[in-house]
């Protein structure tokens, strides 16, 4: 298969973040919310930039579509985006003390079951269906998490904790489909900054201090620039002209990038059982993805049936 400039975009979006674990073990010795706050408000700049000079006209459109949609449907729009604020701030500061205090490891599994999960979510929330195959998935990854359990508890939680704060994230944002992404971000990122100010001491973040710090902004501007908003602008761009189930196939080499950097570059290690584990969620997701092949109907004696007429 020729693969596209879509095709490369989703590609390079997802080996970017797969490679996110190595400038964030840089800032290990700092709280996490201290990281949290500065990539909050670094990503925050560059989008209030980037929509400043180049797309106003998005910004308006989408507040126009907000306003001229019933009310009922505005409403729904602002919770799923004040909830998604909250569930996203949620990950990124768990993920980072998950990635800088527990393990890589424990942070690939969680974004390696997230689609799992998300798939769970969605049957339960809204109903979407499920196929045989992935209620087998889903119960393969439930007994990997059960033999994780079984070796550490702590960090299969986290895992866990980190794995449903982003797939209930996805969930919340699938009720806002035809608003601008990066827009929305820029709202849910300006609630993750308001939420975050006011607690920035109970996280051990110093916002002040953190100024002085070049160490803290050079790494923090980094994974806001690099890790943050060109991945985001790669998976939109990608999106365009992908169907959303050949980019969701892409997102897994983000977690499967991390694990291999976790025990060839971090020196982390695996008992057998972790191993076992991971197996098994490699298995679940091949089987998550299978689609059996459908059965092509034989063609009419005398060539190709006619098409239907038009409607109308």
């Amino acid at each position: 298969m020729k693969l596209s400039r879509h095709h490369l975009a989703a590609l390079a979006a997802f080996v970017i973040w797969g490679f996110f674990p190595i400038p964030l073990r840089w800032l290990a010795g700092y709280a996490s919310g201290q990281i949290l706050l500065f990539r909050v408000l670094l990503s925050l700049l560059l989008l209030g930039l980037l929509h400043g000079l180049g797309r106003r006209a998005t910004v308006r459109a989408t507040w126009a579509q907000w306003r001229a949609a019933p009310r009922p449907a505005r409403r729904q729009v602002l919770r799923g985006t004040l909830l998604g604020g909250v569930l996203l701030t949620a990950n990124w500061l768990l993920f980072i003390y998950v990635v800088n205090q527990v393990s890589v490891q424990a942070g690939s599994f969680a974004y390696l079951i997230c689609p799992i999960l998300t798939a769970l979510l969605g049957f339960v929330v809204l109903g979407e269906k499920l196929r045989p195959n992935q209620w087998l998935a889903i119960g393969l990854s439930a007994l990997s998490c059960t033999l994780l359990g079984a070796g550490g508890g702590r960090a299969l939680l986290l895992s866990l904790v980190v794995a449903f704060t982003y797939a209930a994230y996805l969930i919340s944002q699938r009720r806002l489909q035809g608003y601008d992404r990066l827009v929305l971000l820029m709202v849910q990122l300006t609630l993750a900054a308001l939420l975050l100010l006011p607690l920035a001491g109970r996280l051990g973040a110093r916002p002040l201090a953190g100024l002085h710090d070049g160490r803290l902004l050079a790494v923090t501007a980094l994974l806001s620039v690099v890790f943050t908003v060109v991945p985001l602008f790669l998976n939109l761009y990608a999106l365009n002209a992908l169907p959303s189930g050949t980019v969701g196939i892409f997102m897994y080499i983000n977690p499967l990038l991390s694990f291999l950097l976790a025990f060839l570059y971090f020196g982390e290690h695996a008992t057998a059982l972790q191993l076992l584990a991971y197996g098994l969620i490699f298995l679940s997701i091949g089987l998550y993805n299978f689609r059996p092949a459908q059965p092509r109907l034989p063609e009419p004696v005398g060539g190709t049936p006619e098409a239907p007429p038009a409607l109308g």
